[in-house]
């Protein structure tokens, strides 16, 4: 939950998740959509499908018990180089490095490495080099306390008077580093959807790609010659600012798209909705004054 969301959005997404699932078990056998509607409003959908597909893959493959090998738990699906090393090493004090974002921080400066560190080879001079720094005992320990140096002294806005290690320090200009490459250029696209709604129930379509497995409101191929606009709202994804435009749609009576279905609102808030389309859906049913068609 903590890659690529901040601590405070994550805490009550986590108690919640540790109520419905709490242990392997209960997520393996928890259904698809279940699992990202306890996610929904965190965003990276695909890290909830990995963790239901990890906790399965434990039940079938390692009895229920959770690997200790850093290569057997780089084996579970959606486990990197990164997660891998640090349940190994906080979980099970294991020797092995971690690098990330704080730890990037200390290490560039440190060492006043001058190289992209979201290039190959940056990546590689960080991880040799945490590997290199590695205490023989107390792993665990020295991992989290290069990320709390990285959190609490050596910040985007060092402070190099109060840091502990300013005696080995390279570098000369800390905040030049770490170095990245040129970002992309965002790139700003529009998205129309349709909104329809008949007897109290709202046809939605279940998305194939960006949001798989979640349910959004219909797509529509551009915007529609007739139709009311009822929303108009922007969020990001990745490189993309994306403008969310909703129109009153009527689809045709002969069901054309075999993965729309018609919803209750009642049951809304128990679909797995991606928070720009439940946004949109929220604004609109609110500014309808009897939701009857």
């Amino acid at each position: 939950m903590l890659q690529q969301t901040q601590v405070a959005t994550v805490i009550s997404y986590y108690n919640e998740w540790l109520g419905r699932f709490p242990d392997f078990p209960a997520l393996a056998a928890a259904s698809e959509n279940d699992v990202l509607h306890a996610w929904q409003g965190l965003g990276y959908y695909a890290r909830a499908r990995n963790l239901r597909a990890t906790a399965i893959a434990i039940m079938e493959k390692h009895g229920g018990t959770f690997p200790r090998n850093p290569e057997s738990i780089r084996d579970l699906p959606g486990i990197g180089r990164y997660t891998a090393n640090a349940v190994a090493t906080f979980a099970f004090d294991q020797p092995v490095p971690i690098v990330e974002a704080n730890i990037t921080r200390v290490l560039s400066r440190l060492l006043d490495v001058q190289t992209p560190v979201d290039t190959n080879a940056g990546r590689q001079r960080l991880w040799s080099s945490a590997a290199q720094l590695l205490p023989r005992q107390g792993a665990g320990r020295h991992n989290s306390a290069l990320m709390e140096l990285g959190a609490l002294v050596c910040g985007v806005r060092p402070n190099c008077q109060s840091c502990p290690v300013k005696t080995f320090c390279r570098t000369t200009k800390p905040t030049l580093l770490p170095r990245k490459k040129a970002r992309p250029t965002l790139k700003v696209r529009t998205e129309h959807h349709g909104f329809a709604l008949r007897r109290r129930r709202v046809l939605l379509e279940q998305s194939e790609d960006r949001w798989r497995g979640m349910w959004i409101l219909p797509r529509l191929a551009g915007r529609p010659a007739t139709g009311q606009r009822l929303h108009r709202s922007q969020f990001p994804f990745t490189h993309h600012r994306i403008t969310l435009v909703v129109y009153s749609h009527q689809p045709p009576s002969e069901k054309k798209h075999s993965v729309q279905r018609w919803f209750p609102i009642r049951e809304l808030e128990s679909i797995p909705l991606p928070s720009p389309h439940r946004r949109a859906l929220d604004d609109i049913l609110s500014s309808t004054p009897d939701p009857v068609s």
